[in-house]
C-alpha cells in the first residue's frame, strides 16, 4: 500500500480542495480482470505472491471477455486487465471511464484492439507486455514450417491406425532455401537466427533495419523482392493500417507455387479471402496460421460440441495443406510467467506514479 499525498498527476491521490491540505489515507489498486483463464489466474496469484505486491494490488478474475455489455463488471475497480480479443472500443472505454477505471493493463504486445483516442478523451493509462516470450513465438513457426512441409501431422493419424505408407508425405529440404522474413523485432531475429541455423538464404522487409540482423547474414530487401524470391514467408510485423492486408491477391500471386507461408503475429496481416482463393488455385504451396483476422469469436474457446459458425475459417480447414492453431505460439511456461510479472510491474507504475517504458502513448 502506499500514501497519498496529494500529487494530482498520481494515480489515485485524494485531495480536500477546500481546505487546500493532502489526505493521509492509504490505497490498494483493484484490478477486474477480463476474458480470464484458469491459467491465468493461476500466474498472476503466484507471481504476486512471490513479488510480495498483494497488500499493493487487488485482482477480480472474470471469466467474460470485455466488451460494452461486459464493461460495467468493473464497477469500483481501479485498472482493467485485458487480452488480446477483448474489445476495447470507444463505447467500452466510456463505460469503464463512468465506473471509475483509470488504468487499462494489457497482458499482451499488440493494442490494436484499443481505441486509443478514446483512452486520451476520458484520462485512461494504457500499459502493455512488449515482449515475453520472443523464443516462444518464433519456435512455433518454425512448428508449423516443419509440420507443413514434412507433413508430420498427416503421419501422426496415419500410423496410429496401423497405415506406414509414405505416399503424399514427401517434403523438401529446408537447407538451402531462401525465406522472407517480414518484420524483424525481437521476434523476427528469433526466427531468423534458427533459420540461419538450417543454412537458409535471409531475406527481411521491415521500416527499421536491424543491425543485429545485418550480422547474422539478413539481407534487407523490397517487399516485392520477398515476395518474389522467397520459398518460404514468415510474418513477424505489427498490425498497422499500412500492414493491414499486406498479404492481398496481388502480393499472393507474386509468390512461387512452392512458397510457405507462416503467420503468427496478426490475423489481419492477411487478407483471409484472398488466401482462400489462392489456395484454391495452388497459387501458393501452404499455409500455417496461429492468428486469424476474425478469431475474436473463435480462440480461446471449445467449440467440439457445435457447428463452426465461421465460414471461411471452416474452409480454411478444408485445405489439407493448411495448418492452423489456436494463437498458442505465445504460450510457454516462460512467457505466461513473464506476462504476469511485466503486467503487475506495470500496475505498480502506474500505482507508484513512477515512469514506464510499456506506456503505450496516445496519437498525438
Amino acid at each position: 500500500q502506499r500514501r497519498v499525498h496529494g500529487d494530482a498527476s498520481c494515480f489515485r491521490c485524494v485531495c480536500l480542495a477546500s481546505a487546500r491540505i493532502c489526505s493521509s489515507l492509504y490505497v490498494k489498486m483493484k484490478i477486474a480482470f477480463f476474458n480470464t483463464k484458469k491459467y491465468d489466474e493461476k500466474s498472476f496469484k503466484k507471481t504476486a505472491q512471490r513479488m510480495n505486491v498483494e497488500d499493493e494490488l487487488s485482482f477480480t478474475f472474470l471469466e467474460p471477455s470485455l466488451n460494452p455489455l461486459t464493461a460495467p463488471l468493473a464497477a469500483d475497480h481501479d485498472a482493467v486487465c485485458v487480452f488480446v480479443n477483448d474489445k476495447v472500443d470507444a463505447e467500452t472505454i466510456k463505460i469503464l471511464a463512468d465506473r471509475g477505471v483509470k488504468m487499462i493493463a494489457l497482458r499482451c504486445a499488440g493494442f490494436n484492439n484499443v481505441d486509443l483516442a478514446a483512452t486520451k478523451e476520458h484520462g485512461i493509462q494504457v500499459l502493455r507486455v512488449p515482449a515475453y516470450s520472443p523464443y516462444g513465438v518464433a519456435e512455433h513457426a518454425v512448428a508449423l514450417l516443419l509440420t507443413l512441409n514434412r507433413k508430420t501431422h498427416r503421419a501422426y493419424n496415419r500410423v496410429r491406425e496401423n497405415n506406414f505408407s509414405l505416399d503424399g508425405l514427401i517434403g523438401c529440404d529446408i537447407h538451402g532455401k531462401t525465406v522472407g522474413i517480414v518484420g524483424t523485432g525481437r521476434i523476427g531475429l528469433c526466427f531468423a537466427a534458427i533459420m540461419k541455423g538450417f543454412g537458409c538464404r535471409l531475406l527481411a522487409y521491415d521500416v527499421y533495419q536491424s543491425e543485429e540482423a545485418k550480422s547474422m547474414g539478413v539481407e534487407y530487401v523490397d517487399i516485392e523482392r520477398i515476395w518474389h524470391e522467397s520459398d518460404i514467408i514468415s510474418l513477424h510485423a505489427p498490425l498497422t493500417p499500412q500492414t493491414k492486408h499486406i498479404v492481398n491477391e496481388t502480393a499472393l500471386h507474386k509468390m512461387k507455387p512452392n512458397a510457405i507461408l507462416i503467420n503468427t503475429s496478426r490475423g489481419a496481416l492477411l487478407d483471409t479471402n484472398a488466401v482462400v482463393k489462392a489456395l484454391k488455385s495452388k497459387v501458393i504451396a501452404g499455409l500455417g496460421i496461429d492468428v486469424y483476422e476474425q478469431e475474436e469469436d473463435v480462440f480461446f474457446i471449445d467449440h467440439s460440441s457445435e457447428p463452426l459458425q465461421d465460414d471461411t475459417l471452416s474452409r480454411l480447414l478444408t485445405f489439407p495443406n493448411v495448418l492452423v492453431t489456436g494463437h498458442q505460439a505465445f504460450f510457454t511456461h516462460e512467457a505466461i510467467d513473464k506476462i504476469a510479472e511485466t503486467t503487475i510491474t506495470n500496475c505498480l507504475d502506474v500505482l507508484h506514479n513512477r515512469p514506464s517504458q510499456n506506456v503505450v502513448e496516445p496519437p498525438k
